[in-house]
């Protein structure tokens, strides 16, 4: 299955986090699709994964279903060097990166602001991107 990781295309935060992705890949391997498109939302629940679940993370959906600072370290591996490194935080134990991750989730519209319009993707990604 092609990793996708699933993200909340009204939050600053999240889509700017994508656009970083997408230009620091090693490879164009990595899907995405918003939680708020049908796309998104029937990947997330074949996963058992709920519309509250994902209020406040990133996913990232291969096999199996990833979250929190899980997800952001799985997705930090498809990085080039030096993003790449981002992996080492694996040594954290993830309850306390867990919870940073989560404050910084729980106020991400009030840190970072609110879209107004979901994300549009660049033209040339436009392809790794599930809409509707």
């Amino acid at each position: 299955m092609t990793p996708t990781v699933l993200f909340d295309a009204h939050c600053v935060l999240c889509t700017g986090s994508v656009a970083f992705i997408l230009r620091h890949e090693r490879a164009p391997t990595l899907h995405f699709a918003s939680v708020h498109s049908a796309q998104g939302a029937a990947l997330a629940a074949r996963h058992g994964l709920t519309p509250e679940m994902l209020d406040q993370t990133f996913a990232l959906i291969t096999d199996r279903a990833l979250l929190r600072s899980d997800a952001a370290l799985h997705i930090a591996a498809h990085l080039r060097h030096p993003w790449r490194a981002a992996t080492l935080a694996r040594i954290i134990p993830r309850p306390l990166r867990d919870a940073l991750y989560s404050a910084v989730a729980r106020n991400r519209y009030r840190l970072f602001g609110r879209r107004e319009t979901c994300y549009l993707p660049p033209p040339e990604a436009a392809h790794r991107f599930d809409s509707a």
